[in-house]
């Protein structure tokens, strides 16, 4: 008999972390902003946010008007996303290993320059399609480590005990950043052009510097970096496949992040092309998720318990209404619906990523994590020029109702799946007289 193959030492089981397990009162909404650090960390957040969704708007119209192509605008923000989907991995294993807020100074400054430098191309009058596909390339392999650390630093600052709350407030930022971030990149674009959002997000990064450096390192929770050893990738991936609260969360990220997270592609023809509103209106439609996505992670600071219940139906409910909005006739009707999808999208997204982080072991759960940004991100690297030839095959309507429909069928059939295996159970209910089903833990 052969001797078994060499294999990574076990990953470390999870242990009970400990999380607050009921409804936090109204005055505790934002709990985790009473710890100093989390409060530094949010107020950079703010500008970093606002910054980088101006520059995200400015960028993805930039390569509309250079090329006057949806597919240019997918193929952007494949080239952003395409880093996170072939080494995002190796990212995770690199978070687990060094200190989070020394990389996460070193990939902020990089971002710095990097918009600065195409703020500059932009402002000379010198920029090209081509400029901006290669720094978006580039900005996708600093994200690589960016992302994760980010995600990971969340539990360095606050501790386990508020880190459900914490991720909340962290969504609540990304998306009032969605809200306001949209609207001026849009009075920018037709004041003065992309350039002076390019510039905006270049400072943005160089102030996240500055608040990474006045953190205080003493107060920080600070996870033991993972010594270097053979098989810590596998490790990580075998960790995350043996817990449904883990795979199942990812697989629903991944399909949604595919069809359903293709917005700057979906919307940019909408404003172009179906309701001829112009940068204008592509900010403002932007601006009308973010609004019901702040909503929803204002929501998600309330939840007392996250199941897998709650990712599947929060997936099957935001496919449904994104479908719904790619049938609306008018403008108004389609941007008020983008309200609920912004929120539906956020309730989702923000209980899956809650999780998959209380659910892994803080030594491992860099390279967990990183398997969640890759889907989220790299998943987004695929649809971006998938959705773009959508659209112009088959028209900008069709593809949104494409783009909520798949995600919808994906979290049904899980929901099956999941009653199959004796994890999930479909009931039938009546309420006022109509029959309802729901998905409950058996």
């Amino acid at each position: 008999m052969s001797a078994p193959p060499r294999t990574a030492a076990p990953s470390p089981a999870t242990e009970p972390l400990p999380v607050m397990a009921e409804r936090p009162p109204w005055r505790h909404t934002f709990i985790a902003l009473s710890v100093p650090n989390f409060r530094i960390w949010t107020a950079g957040n703010v500008v970093a946010m606002t910054a980088g969704w101006m520059q995200r708007i400015a960028q993805d119209w930039l390569v509309l008007e250079l090329t006057g192509s949806a597919t240019a605008v997918g193929i952007t923000v494949a080239l952003q996303f395409a880093p996170m989907l072939f080494f995002g991995l190796l990212g995770g294993v690199i978070v687990d290993r060094f200190s989070k807020r020394a990389l996460m100074i070193a990939t902020q400054s990089t971002f710095a320059v990097l918009s600065l430098g195409l703020a500059a191309l932009t402002l000379a009058g010198a920029v090209e399609a081509w400029h901006v596909f290669a720094i978006a390339f580039a900005t996708g392999l600093v994200t690589v480590i960016d992302n994760p650390a980010r995600q990971v630093i969340v539990s360095e600052l606050v501790g386990h005990r508020h880190l459900r709350n914490a991720i909340s407030v962290n969504s609540s930022v990304f998306q009032l950043g969605g809200m306001i971030g949209p609207a001026i990149s849009g009075v920018l674009l037709l004041a003065v052009g992309a350039g002076w959002a390019f510039v905006v997000n270049g400072v943005a990064c160089a102030l996240v510097v500055v608040m990474l450096s006045m953190l205080r390192t003493a107060e920080m929770t600070r996870t033991v970096p993972a010594a270097r050893s053979r098989g810590q990738l596998r490790a990580g991936l075998a960790y995350a496949a043996a817990k449904p609260t883990i795979l199942v969360p990812v697989v629903l990220v991944a399909s949604y992040a595919v069809f359903g997270l293709t917005m700057p592609v979906l919307l940019a023809s909408f404003a172009a092309d179906v309701y001829d509103v112009g940068a204008g209106g592509y900010g403002l439609f932007n601006s009308m998720i973010a609004v019901g996505a702040l909503t929803g992670a204002l929501l998600s600071t309330r939840r007392a318990t996250i199941r897998l219940r709650t990712i599947v139906l929060g997936l099957l409910a935001t496919g449904t209404l994104q479908a719904v909005a790619g049938s609306m006739p008018t403008v108004g009707a389609f941007a008020v619906t983008l309200v609920a999808v912004g929120l539906a999208s956020l309730l989702f997204l923000t209980a899956a990523n809650q999780l998959v982080q209380l659910s892994s072991n803080i030594a491992i759960r860099g390279r967990v994590m990183s398997l969640y940004v890759l889907v989220l991100l790299g998943g987004q690297a695929i649809g971006g020029p998938v959705m773009g030839v959508v659209v112009e095959s088959v028209g900008t309507h069709a593809a949104m109702v494409l783009s909520g429909g798949v995600p919808a069928v994906v979290a049904a059939i899980t929901a099956l799946v999941l009653a199959r295996r004796g994890q999930l159970t479909l009931q039938m209910r009546v309420r006022r007289h109509v029959p309802v089903v729901e998905i409950a833990h058996r």
